[in-house]
């Protein structure tokens, strides 16, 4: 899970639960969504955590762990903390210090646990009592390294003595939040150099995936841009002109409010492809190529979202040739990308910087998601409104109409209408899920890539809406409120976040970062 999971509860909600408290309700729910097969798949698998490196595996008291890096927990969360944990990387937990009063509560959080779990106690009849029931009991912490920091670094450090744990106090996991496993595990992860085009060579099928997701971008900025163009010169194509049966004369005769209502519609919909474009090329360059899987999973979940939206004309009975041709060019452009494995990692951690920027950055992602989830609503309206109603109260009041006029001028009308409001829900929601995966599962230090990803996609997509809304003059307060908000939020998750996604590195004696081979040397 994102760190900001548990970071906002110390400030938010532990002003109404308190701190601690607040902590606790978080690992509950966490552990409670781990403990059940599809909430497990939904964190593990859904969001590309990738499995522990070959490097971090040993024993700890000769039991074997497919990761060394663990948990100490005191025995009062210990039920939740072994169902959750599990999810974010740890690969084993020690529960300490254990009593006797503690025996039922160790026995009950060791059932159905999917990491070996200790018990640390110098009480022989407690050792007796939970022997049969979990991994190992032992009465010192010799196998044990304590970390007491959520610095990376310290961990590797740690790391290096392969006959030893390394268990992360639950100050660290507080403070760090449990994003912290997979951190500590892509920085120990061997990567190897991305590969450059000359090594590709021009034969399309030895391309990457990241060359297709690439071109699947590329090709929707293409057709967002060549939508506007024909917005803002003919509005109505022949195909347009042959459904309706009238031109942009006779559809300006209807209602004199109709072209500027098609054009607003159109920009706003052309301005959403290229913002999903500019996702898309950063998810496909920024982070498949460097073999994040939660890549290509939030390529292939957007896909999945906005292709399909092409049998929107089900219910609008209108089919778009130009919209179905793109489609039908770059949805194999998009198998290509999602279908293969993402390739071997390819990246690049930087040190841990401060921690106050650190936690600036947490509150902008938090935004951001907040910002992704609005706009996928918002999407789904959009969408459930174009395919029934077709028209909302403040478009009739522009529009100066009814639907019903509407369609006694051309029977035609509404459906043709419905098909862009439909679509642009749609594409509306492809692009949330992927602003959502985006920043949810990418916010590291030096992830340049991402802030101008989300960047540039916030300012293409919220900025020619409000200029075409005010060029037309339908400027409804209550219609724009949520790009308004939408825009303020991405503005403030942007600026708190910048200097943490933007950071590079530093050459300084005290300054380490990870080298291509999971190792540690001088930045550079």
């Amino acid at each position: 899970m994102p760190d900001w999971t548990y970071q906002p509860l110390r400030g938010i909600a532990g002003s109404v639960l308190g701190v601690r408290r607040s902590q606790r309700t978080a690992l509950r729910m966490l552990g409670r969504l781990s403990s059940r097969p599809v909430g497990r798949w939904f964190v593990t698998r859904a969001f590309g955590h990738r499995p522990p490196p070959a490097e971090l595996a040993g024993s700890v008291a000769g039991i074997a762990v497919a990761n060394r890096l663990g948990a100490m927990v005191p025995p009062e969360v210990a039920y939740d903390a072994v169902r959750a944990l599990p999810t974010q990387g740890a690969g084993l937990i020690v529960v300490a210090p254990v009593g006797l009063s503690d025996v039922d509560a160790v026995r009950a959080a060791a059932v159905g646990r999917r990491v070996p779990v200790l018990v640390l106690t110098d009480a022989p009849e407690v050792s007796a009592a939970l022997g049969p029931y979990v991994d190992g009991v032992l009465c010192d912490d010799a196998e044990f390294v304590r970390l007491t920091s959520p610095v990376v670094a310290d961990a590797l450090d740690a790391l290096e003595d392969e006959t030893k744990a390394v268990l992360a106090a639950p100050a660290v996991l507080l403070d760090a939040g449990p994003g912290w496993f997979q951190r500590v595990a892509e920085a120990a992860t061997p990567t190897w150099p991305t590969p450059r085009l000359a090594d590709v060579g021009p034969d399309p099928q030895r391309w990457p995936a990241w060359w297709w997701g690439v071109c699947v971008g590329l090709g929707m900025i293409g057709a967002g841009l060549g939508a506007a163009a024909i917005t803002l010169g003919p509005v109505l194509l022949w195909y347009d002109r042959d459904y309706l049966g009238i031109d942009r004369g006779h559809l300006h005769g209807v209602n004199h409010h109709l072209v500027s209502f098609l054009q607003h519609d159109r920009i706003t919909m052309a301005a959403t492809m290229v913002a999903i474009g500019i996702l898309y090329t950063g998810l496909a360059y920024g982070g498949i190529r460097h073999g994040w899987p939660w890549a290509r999973n939030a390529l292939l979940a957007s896909g999945l979202i906005g292709f399909p939206t092409l049998l929107y004309f089900l219910g609008t009975g209108f089919v778009e040739p130009l919209h179905t041709a793109v489609a039908v060019v770059l949805f194999p452009m998009f198998l290509a990308a999602v279908w293969r494995a993402p390739a071997r990692p390819r990246w690049t951690i930087l040190p841990d910087g401060p921690e106050h920027e650190r936690r600036r950055a947490l509150t902008g992602q938090l935004l951001m998601i907040t910002t992704g989830v609005g706009l996928f609503i918002g999407g789904a309206v959009v969408s459930v409104v174009g395919l029934t109603e077709v028209f909302v109260p403040s478009d009739l009041v522009f529009l100066d109409t009814t639907s019903d006029e509407l369609e006694t001028a051309n029977p035609r009308l509404l459906s043709f209408i419905a098909h862009d409001r439909a679509g642009f829900g749609g594409a509306l929601m492809a692009a949330a899920v992927a602003i959502v995966m985006v920043s949810a599962w990418s916010w590291r230090r030096g992830a340049t890539w991402v802030w101008w990803s989300l960047a540039l996609s916030a300012i293409v997509g919220f900025l020619p809406p409000v200029l075409v809304h005010s060029h037309i003059g339908y400027t409804d307060f209550l219609h724009l409120a949520p790009v308004y908000i939408g825009m303020l939020l991405s503005a403030i998750a942007l600026y708190l976040a910048r200097p943490y996604l933007c950071a590079r590195p530093v050459e300084s004696k005290d300054s380490v970062s990870v080298g291509s081979a999971g190792r540690r040397g001088p930045s550079s």
